[in-house]
């Protein structure tokens, strides 16, 4: 059970709605499906009388609601054990960890969905938490993740900066609210966001990169393994194709515009997916193969249970659920259930054919086919497409035009996350910050924490 005092629930109320707690206004409507969807995952907090803002706007006879809502656990099948207690004019409903999943409320079956509670088919939540490995592994203990070790106030701080933790609450505090610590030890999920290799928790968990000559594996120009913590790969593995792939320079009647072969956020929606959707038990890592005609983005695991091709942008069941509502925290996720719709939207957009999605039992292959890019070469003619991928960079220009589209992807980037992917040294990338804010390239907006970066057109 949750024991909250006044101050744990302003804590929980400042974090926001997301996996583990639920605003509700008033009332008890929908009260069954989401304690079921809540017993179905790891547990949660439902506060009765918070609206959706963040405001405490209260509620009255409390004694009345409780004996409701105990009604409706009850009528939960199997029936659920809740907690209820008032705090301040706040009915806070805590749903432990339950042992009979899969539940049903009315006779659906709801499980917990990022900051939502979405309803699922009797045999899909039954295979979701019984057949072979799906047991959401991203819940488990990371035994490997030693808390007094591991846990240090630099991680915790980049984390909480990403996942936008208000500064006050105390590390252990938020990582227990948010379910990333369970019974004094640290989650799969918490250990690959806040380790600083992930090997170490999991050995397969890292993303290896590399740039093949022609259209086949057989010889290899460049190849680099990512092993930091989820963000900081996902955020590398994004500048690394940026740096590899082509850009084309179009000319316009102010200058020039430059513009990657393919649209980054097409690649950084499939490399999220592949991130967060894959399965870790795997032996298998994340891949992302650059050719002469195509990118793969390679993610071990096949899909999950009950889904095949055709539901593919019209059906999430996310594989590890704590991870995904994570990154969804983080904004690296755009919007839950739409990923493979939007990867096709932004290539529409884009003027280029979506992508080919290869469905295997082991495998899920995104295909982007590269565009047969030609670089400007400044006086109206075109070249062919040469290897700029394999050129040395030696000039700075070259590092600050990446720290502009950098910011202009992630405008939260701070200069230690460009220190990372960058792998640059810290008066290297202030000295270009220097020189990018001096000419006008780039601005800063608000605070140095909690701020933004804006690219200015030039």
């Amino acid at each position: 059970m949750i024991n909250l005092n006044g101050s744990d629930l302003h804590n929980l109320i400042a974090l926001g709605e997301g996996f583990t707690v639920e605003f509700k206004r008033s009332g008890t409507s929908n009260i069954g499906r989401e304690l079921c969807a809540f017993a179905n995952a790891t547990g949660g907090v439902l506060l009765i009388g918070v609206a959706d803002s963040g405001e405490i706007v209260g509620i009255d006879n409390h004694n009345k609601l409780k004996s409701v809502v105990q009604s409706v656990a009850r009528s939960v099948e199997p029936p659920i054990i809740v907690d209820i207690e008032s705090i301040e004019t706040v009915l806070v409903v805590s749903v432990p960890e339950q042992n009979g999943k899969p539940y049903s409320f009315s006779g659906k079956f709801y499980l917990r969905e990022g900051a939502s509670s979405q309803q699922l088919g009797r045999d899909e939540i039954r295979n979701l938490f019984f057949q072979e490995g799906l047991i959401n592994f991203d819940e488990m203990a990371a035994e490997q993740f030693v808390l007094s070790r591991d846990l240090t106030d630099s991680g915790f701080q980049y984390f909480a900066e990403r996942a936008k933790i208000p500064a006050d609450l105390a590390p252990l505090q938020a990582l227990e609210n948010l379910h990333l610590i369970r019974n004094e030890k640290m989650t799969n999920a918490g250990a690959w966001l806040l380790s600083k290799d992930i090997n170490s928790i999991s050995s397969s968990a890292h993303v290896s990169c590399a740039l093949f000559q022609g259209t086949s594996t057989v010889h290899i120009l460049d190849r680099k393994n990512f092993t930091a913590d989820i963000y900081t790969n996902f955020q590398e593995v994004i500048a690394y194709l940026q740096a590899k792939l082509n850009t084309e320079f179009i000319i316009t009647g102010t200058g020039r515009d430059e513009r990657l072969e393919l649209p980054v956020d097409a690649l950084r929606e499939a490399l999220v997916n592949a991130l967060a959707h894959r399965d870790y038990r795997s032996t298998a890592n994340v891949q992302v193969h650059i050719f002469f005609d195509r990118v793969e983005i390679i993610s071990p695991g096949g899909l999950p249970a009950n889904m095949d091709e055709q539901d593919l942008g019209e059906k999430s069941i996310p594989r590890n659920p704590l991870l995904f509502s994570m990154l969804y925290r983080m904004d690296l996720v755009e919007q839950i259930g739409s990923g493979i719709k939007r990867i096709w939207k932004l290539c529409l957009d884009y003027g280029i054919e979506a992508p080919q999605i290869v469905i295997e039992d082991n495998w899920v292959t995104v295909v982007f086919a590269r565009n047969k890019a030609q670089i400007n070469s400044g006086n109206g003619q075109t070249a062919p497409e040469t290897a700029p991928e394999t050129a040395p960079e030696t000039a700075p220009e070259n590092t600050r035009d990446k720290i502009v589209v950098l910011l202009k992807d992630n405008p939260r980037l701070t200069k230690q996350d460009l220190m990372r992917i960058l792998q640059k040294a810290s008066g290297t990338i202030k000295e270009h910050m220097r020189i990018l804010k001096k000419e006008g390239r780039i601005k800063r907006v608000g605070p140095d924490k909690g701020g933004r970066w804006e690219v200015l057109d030039k």
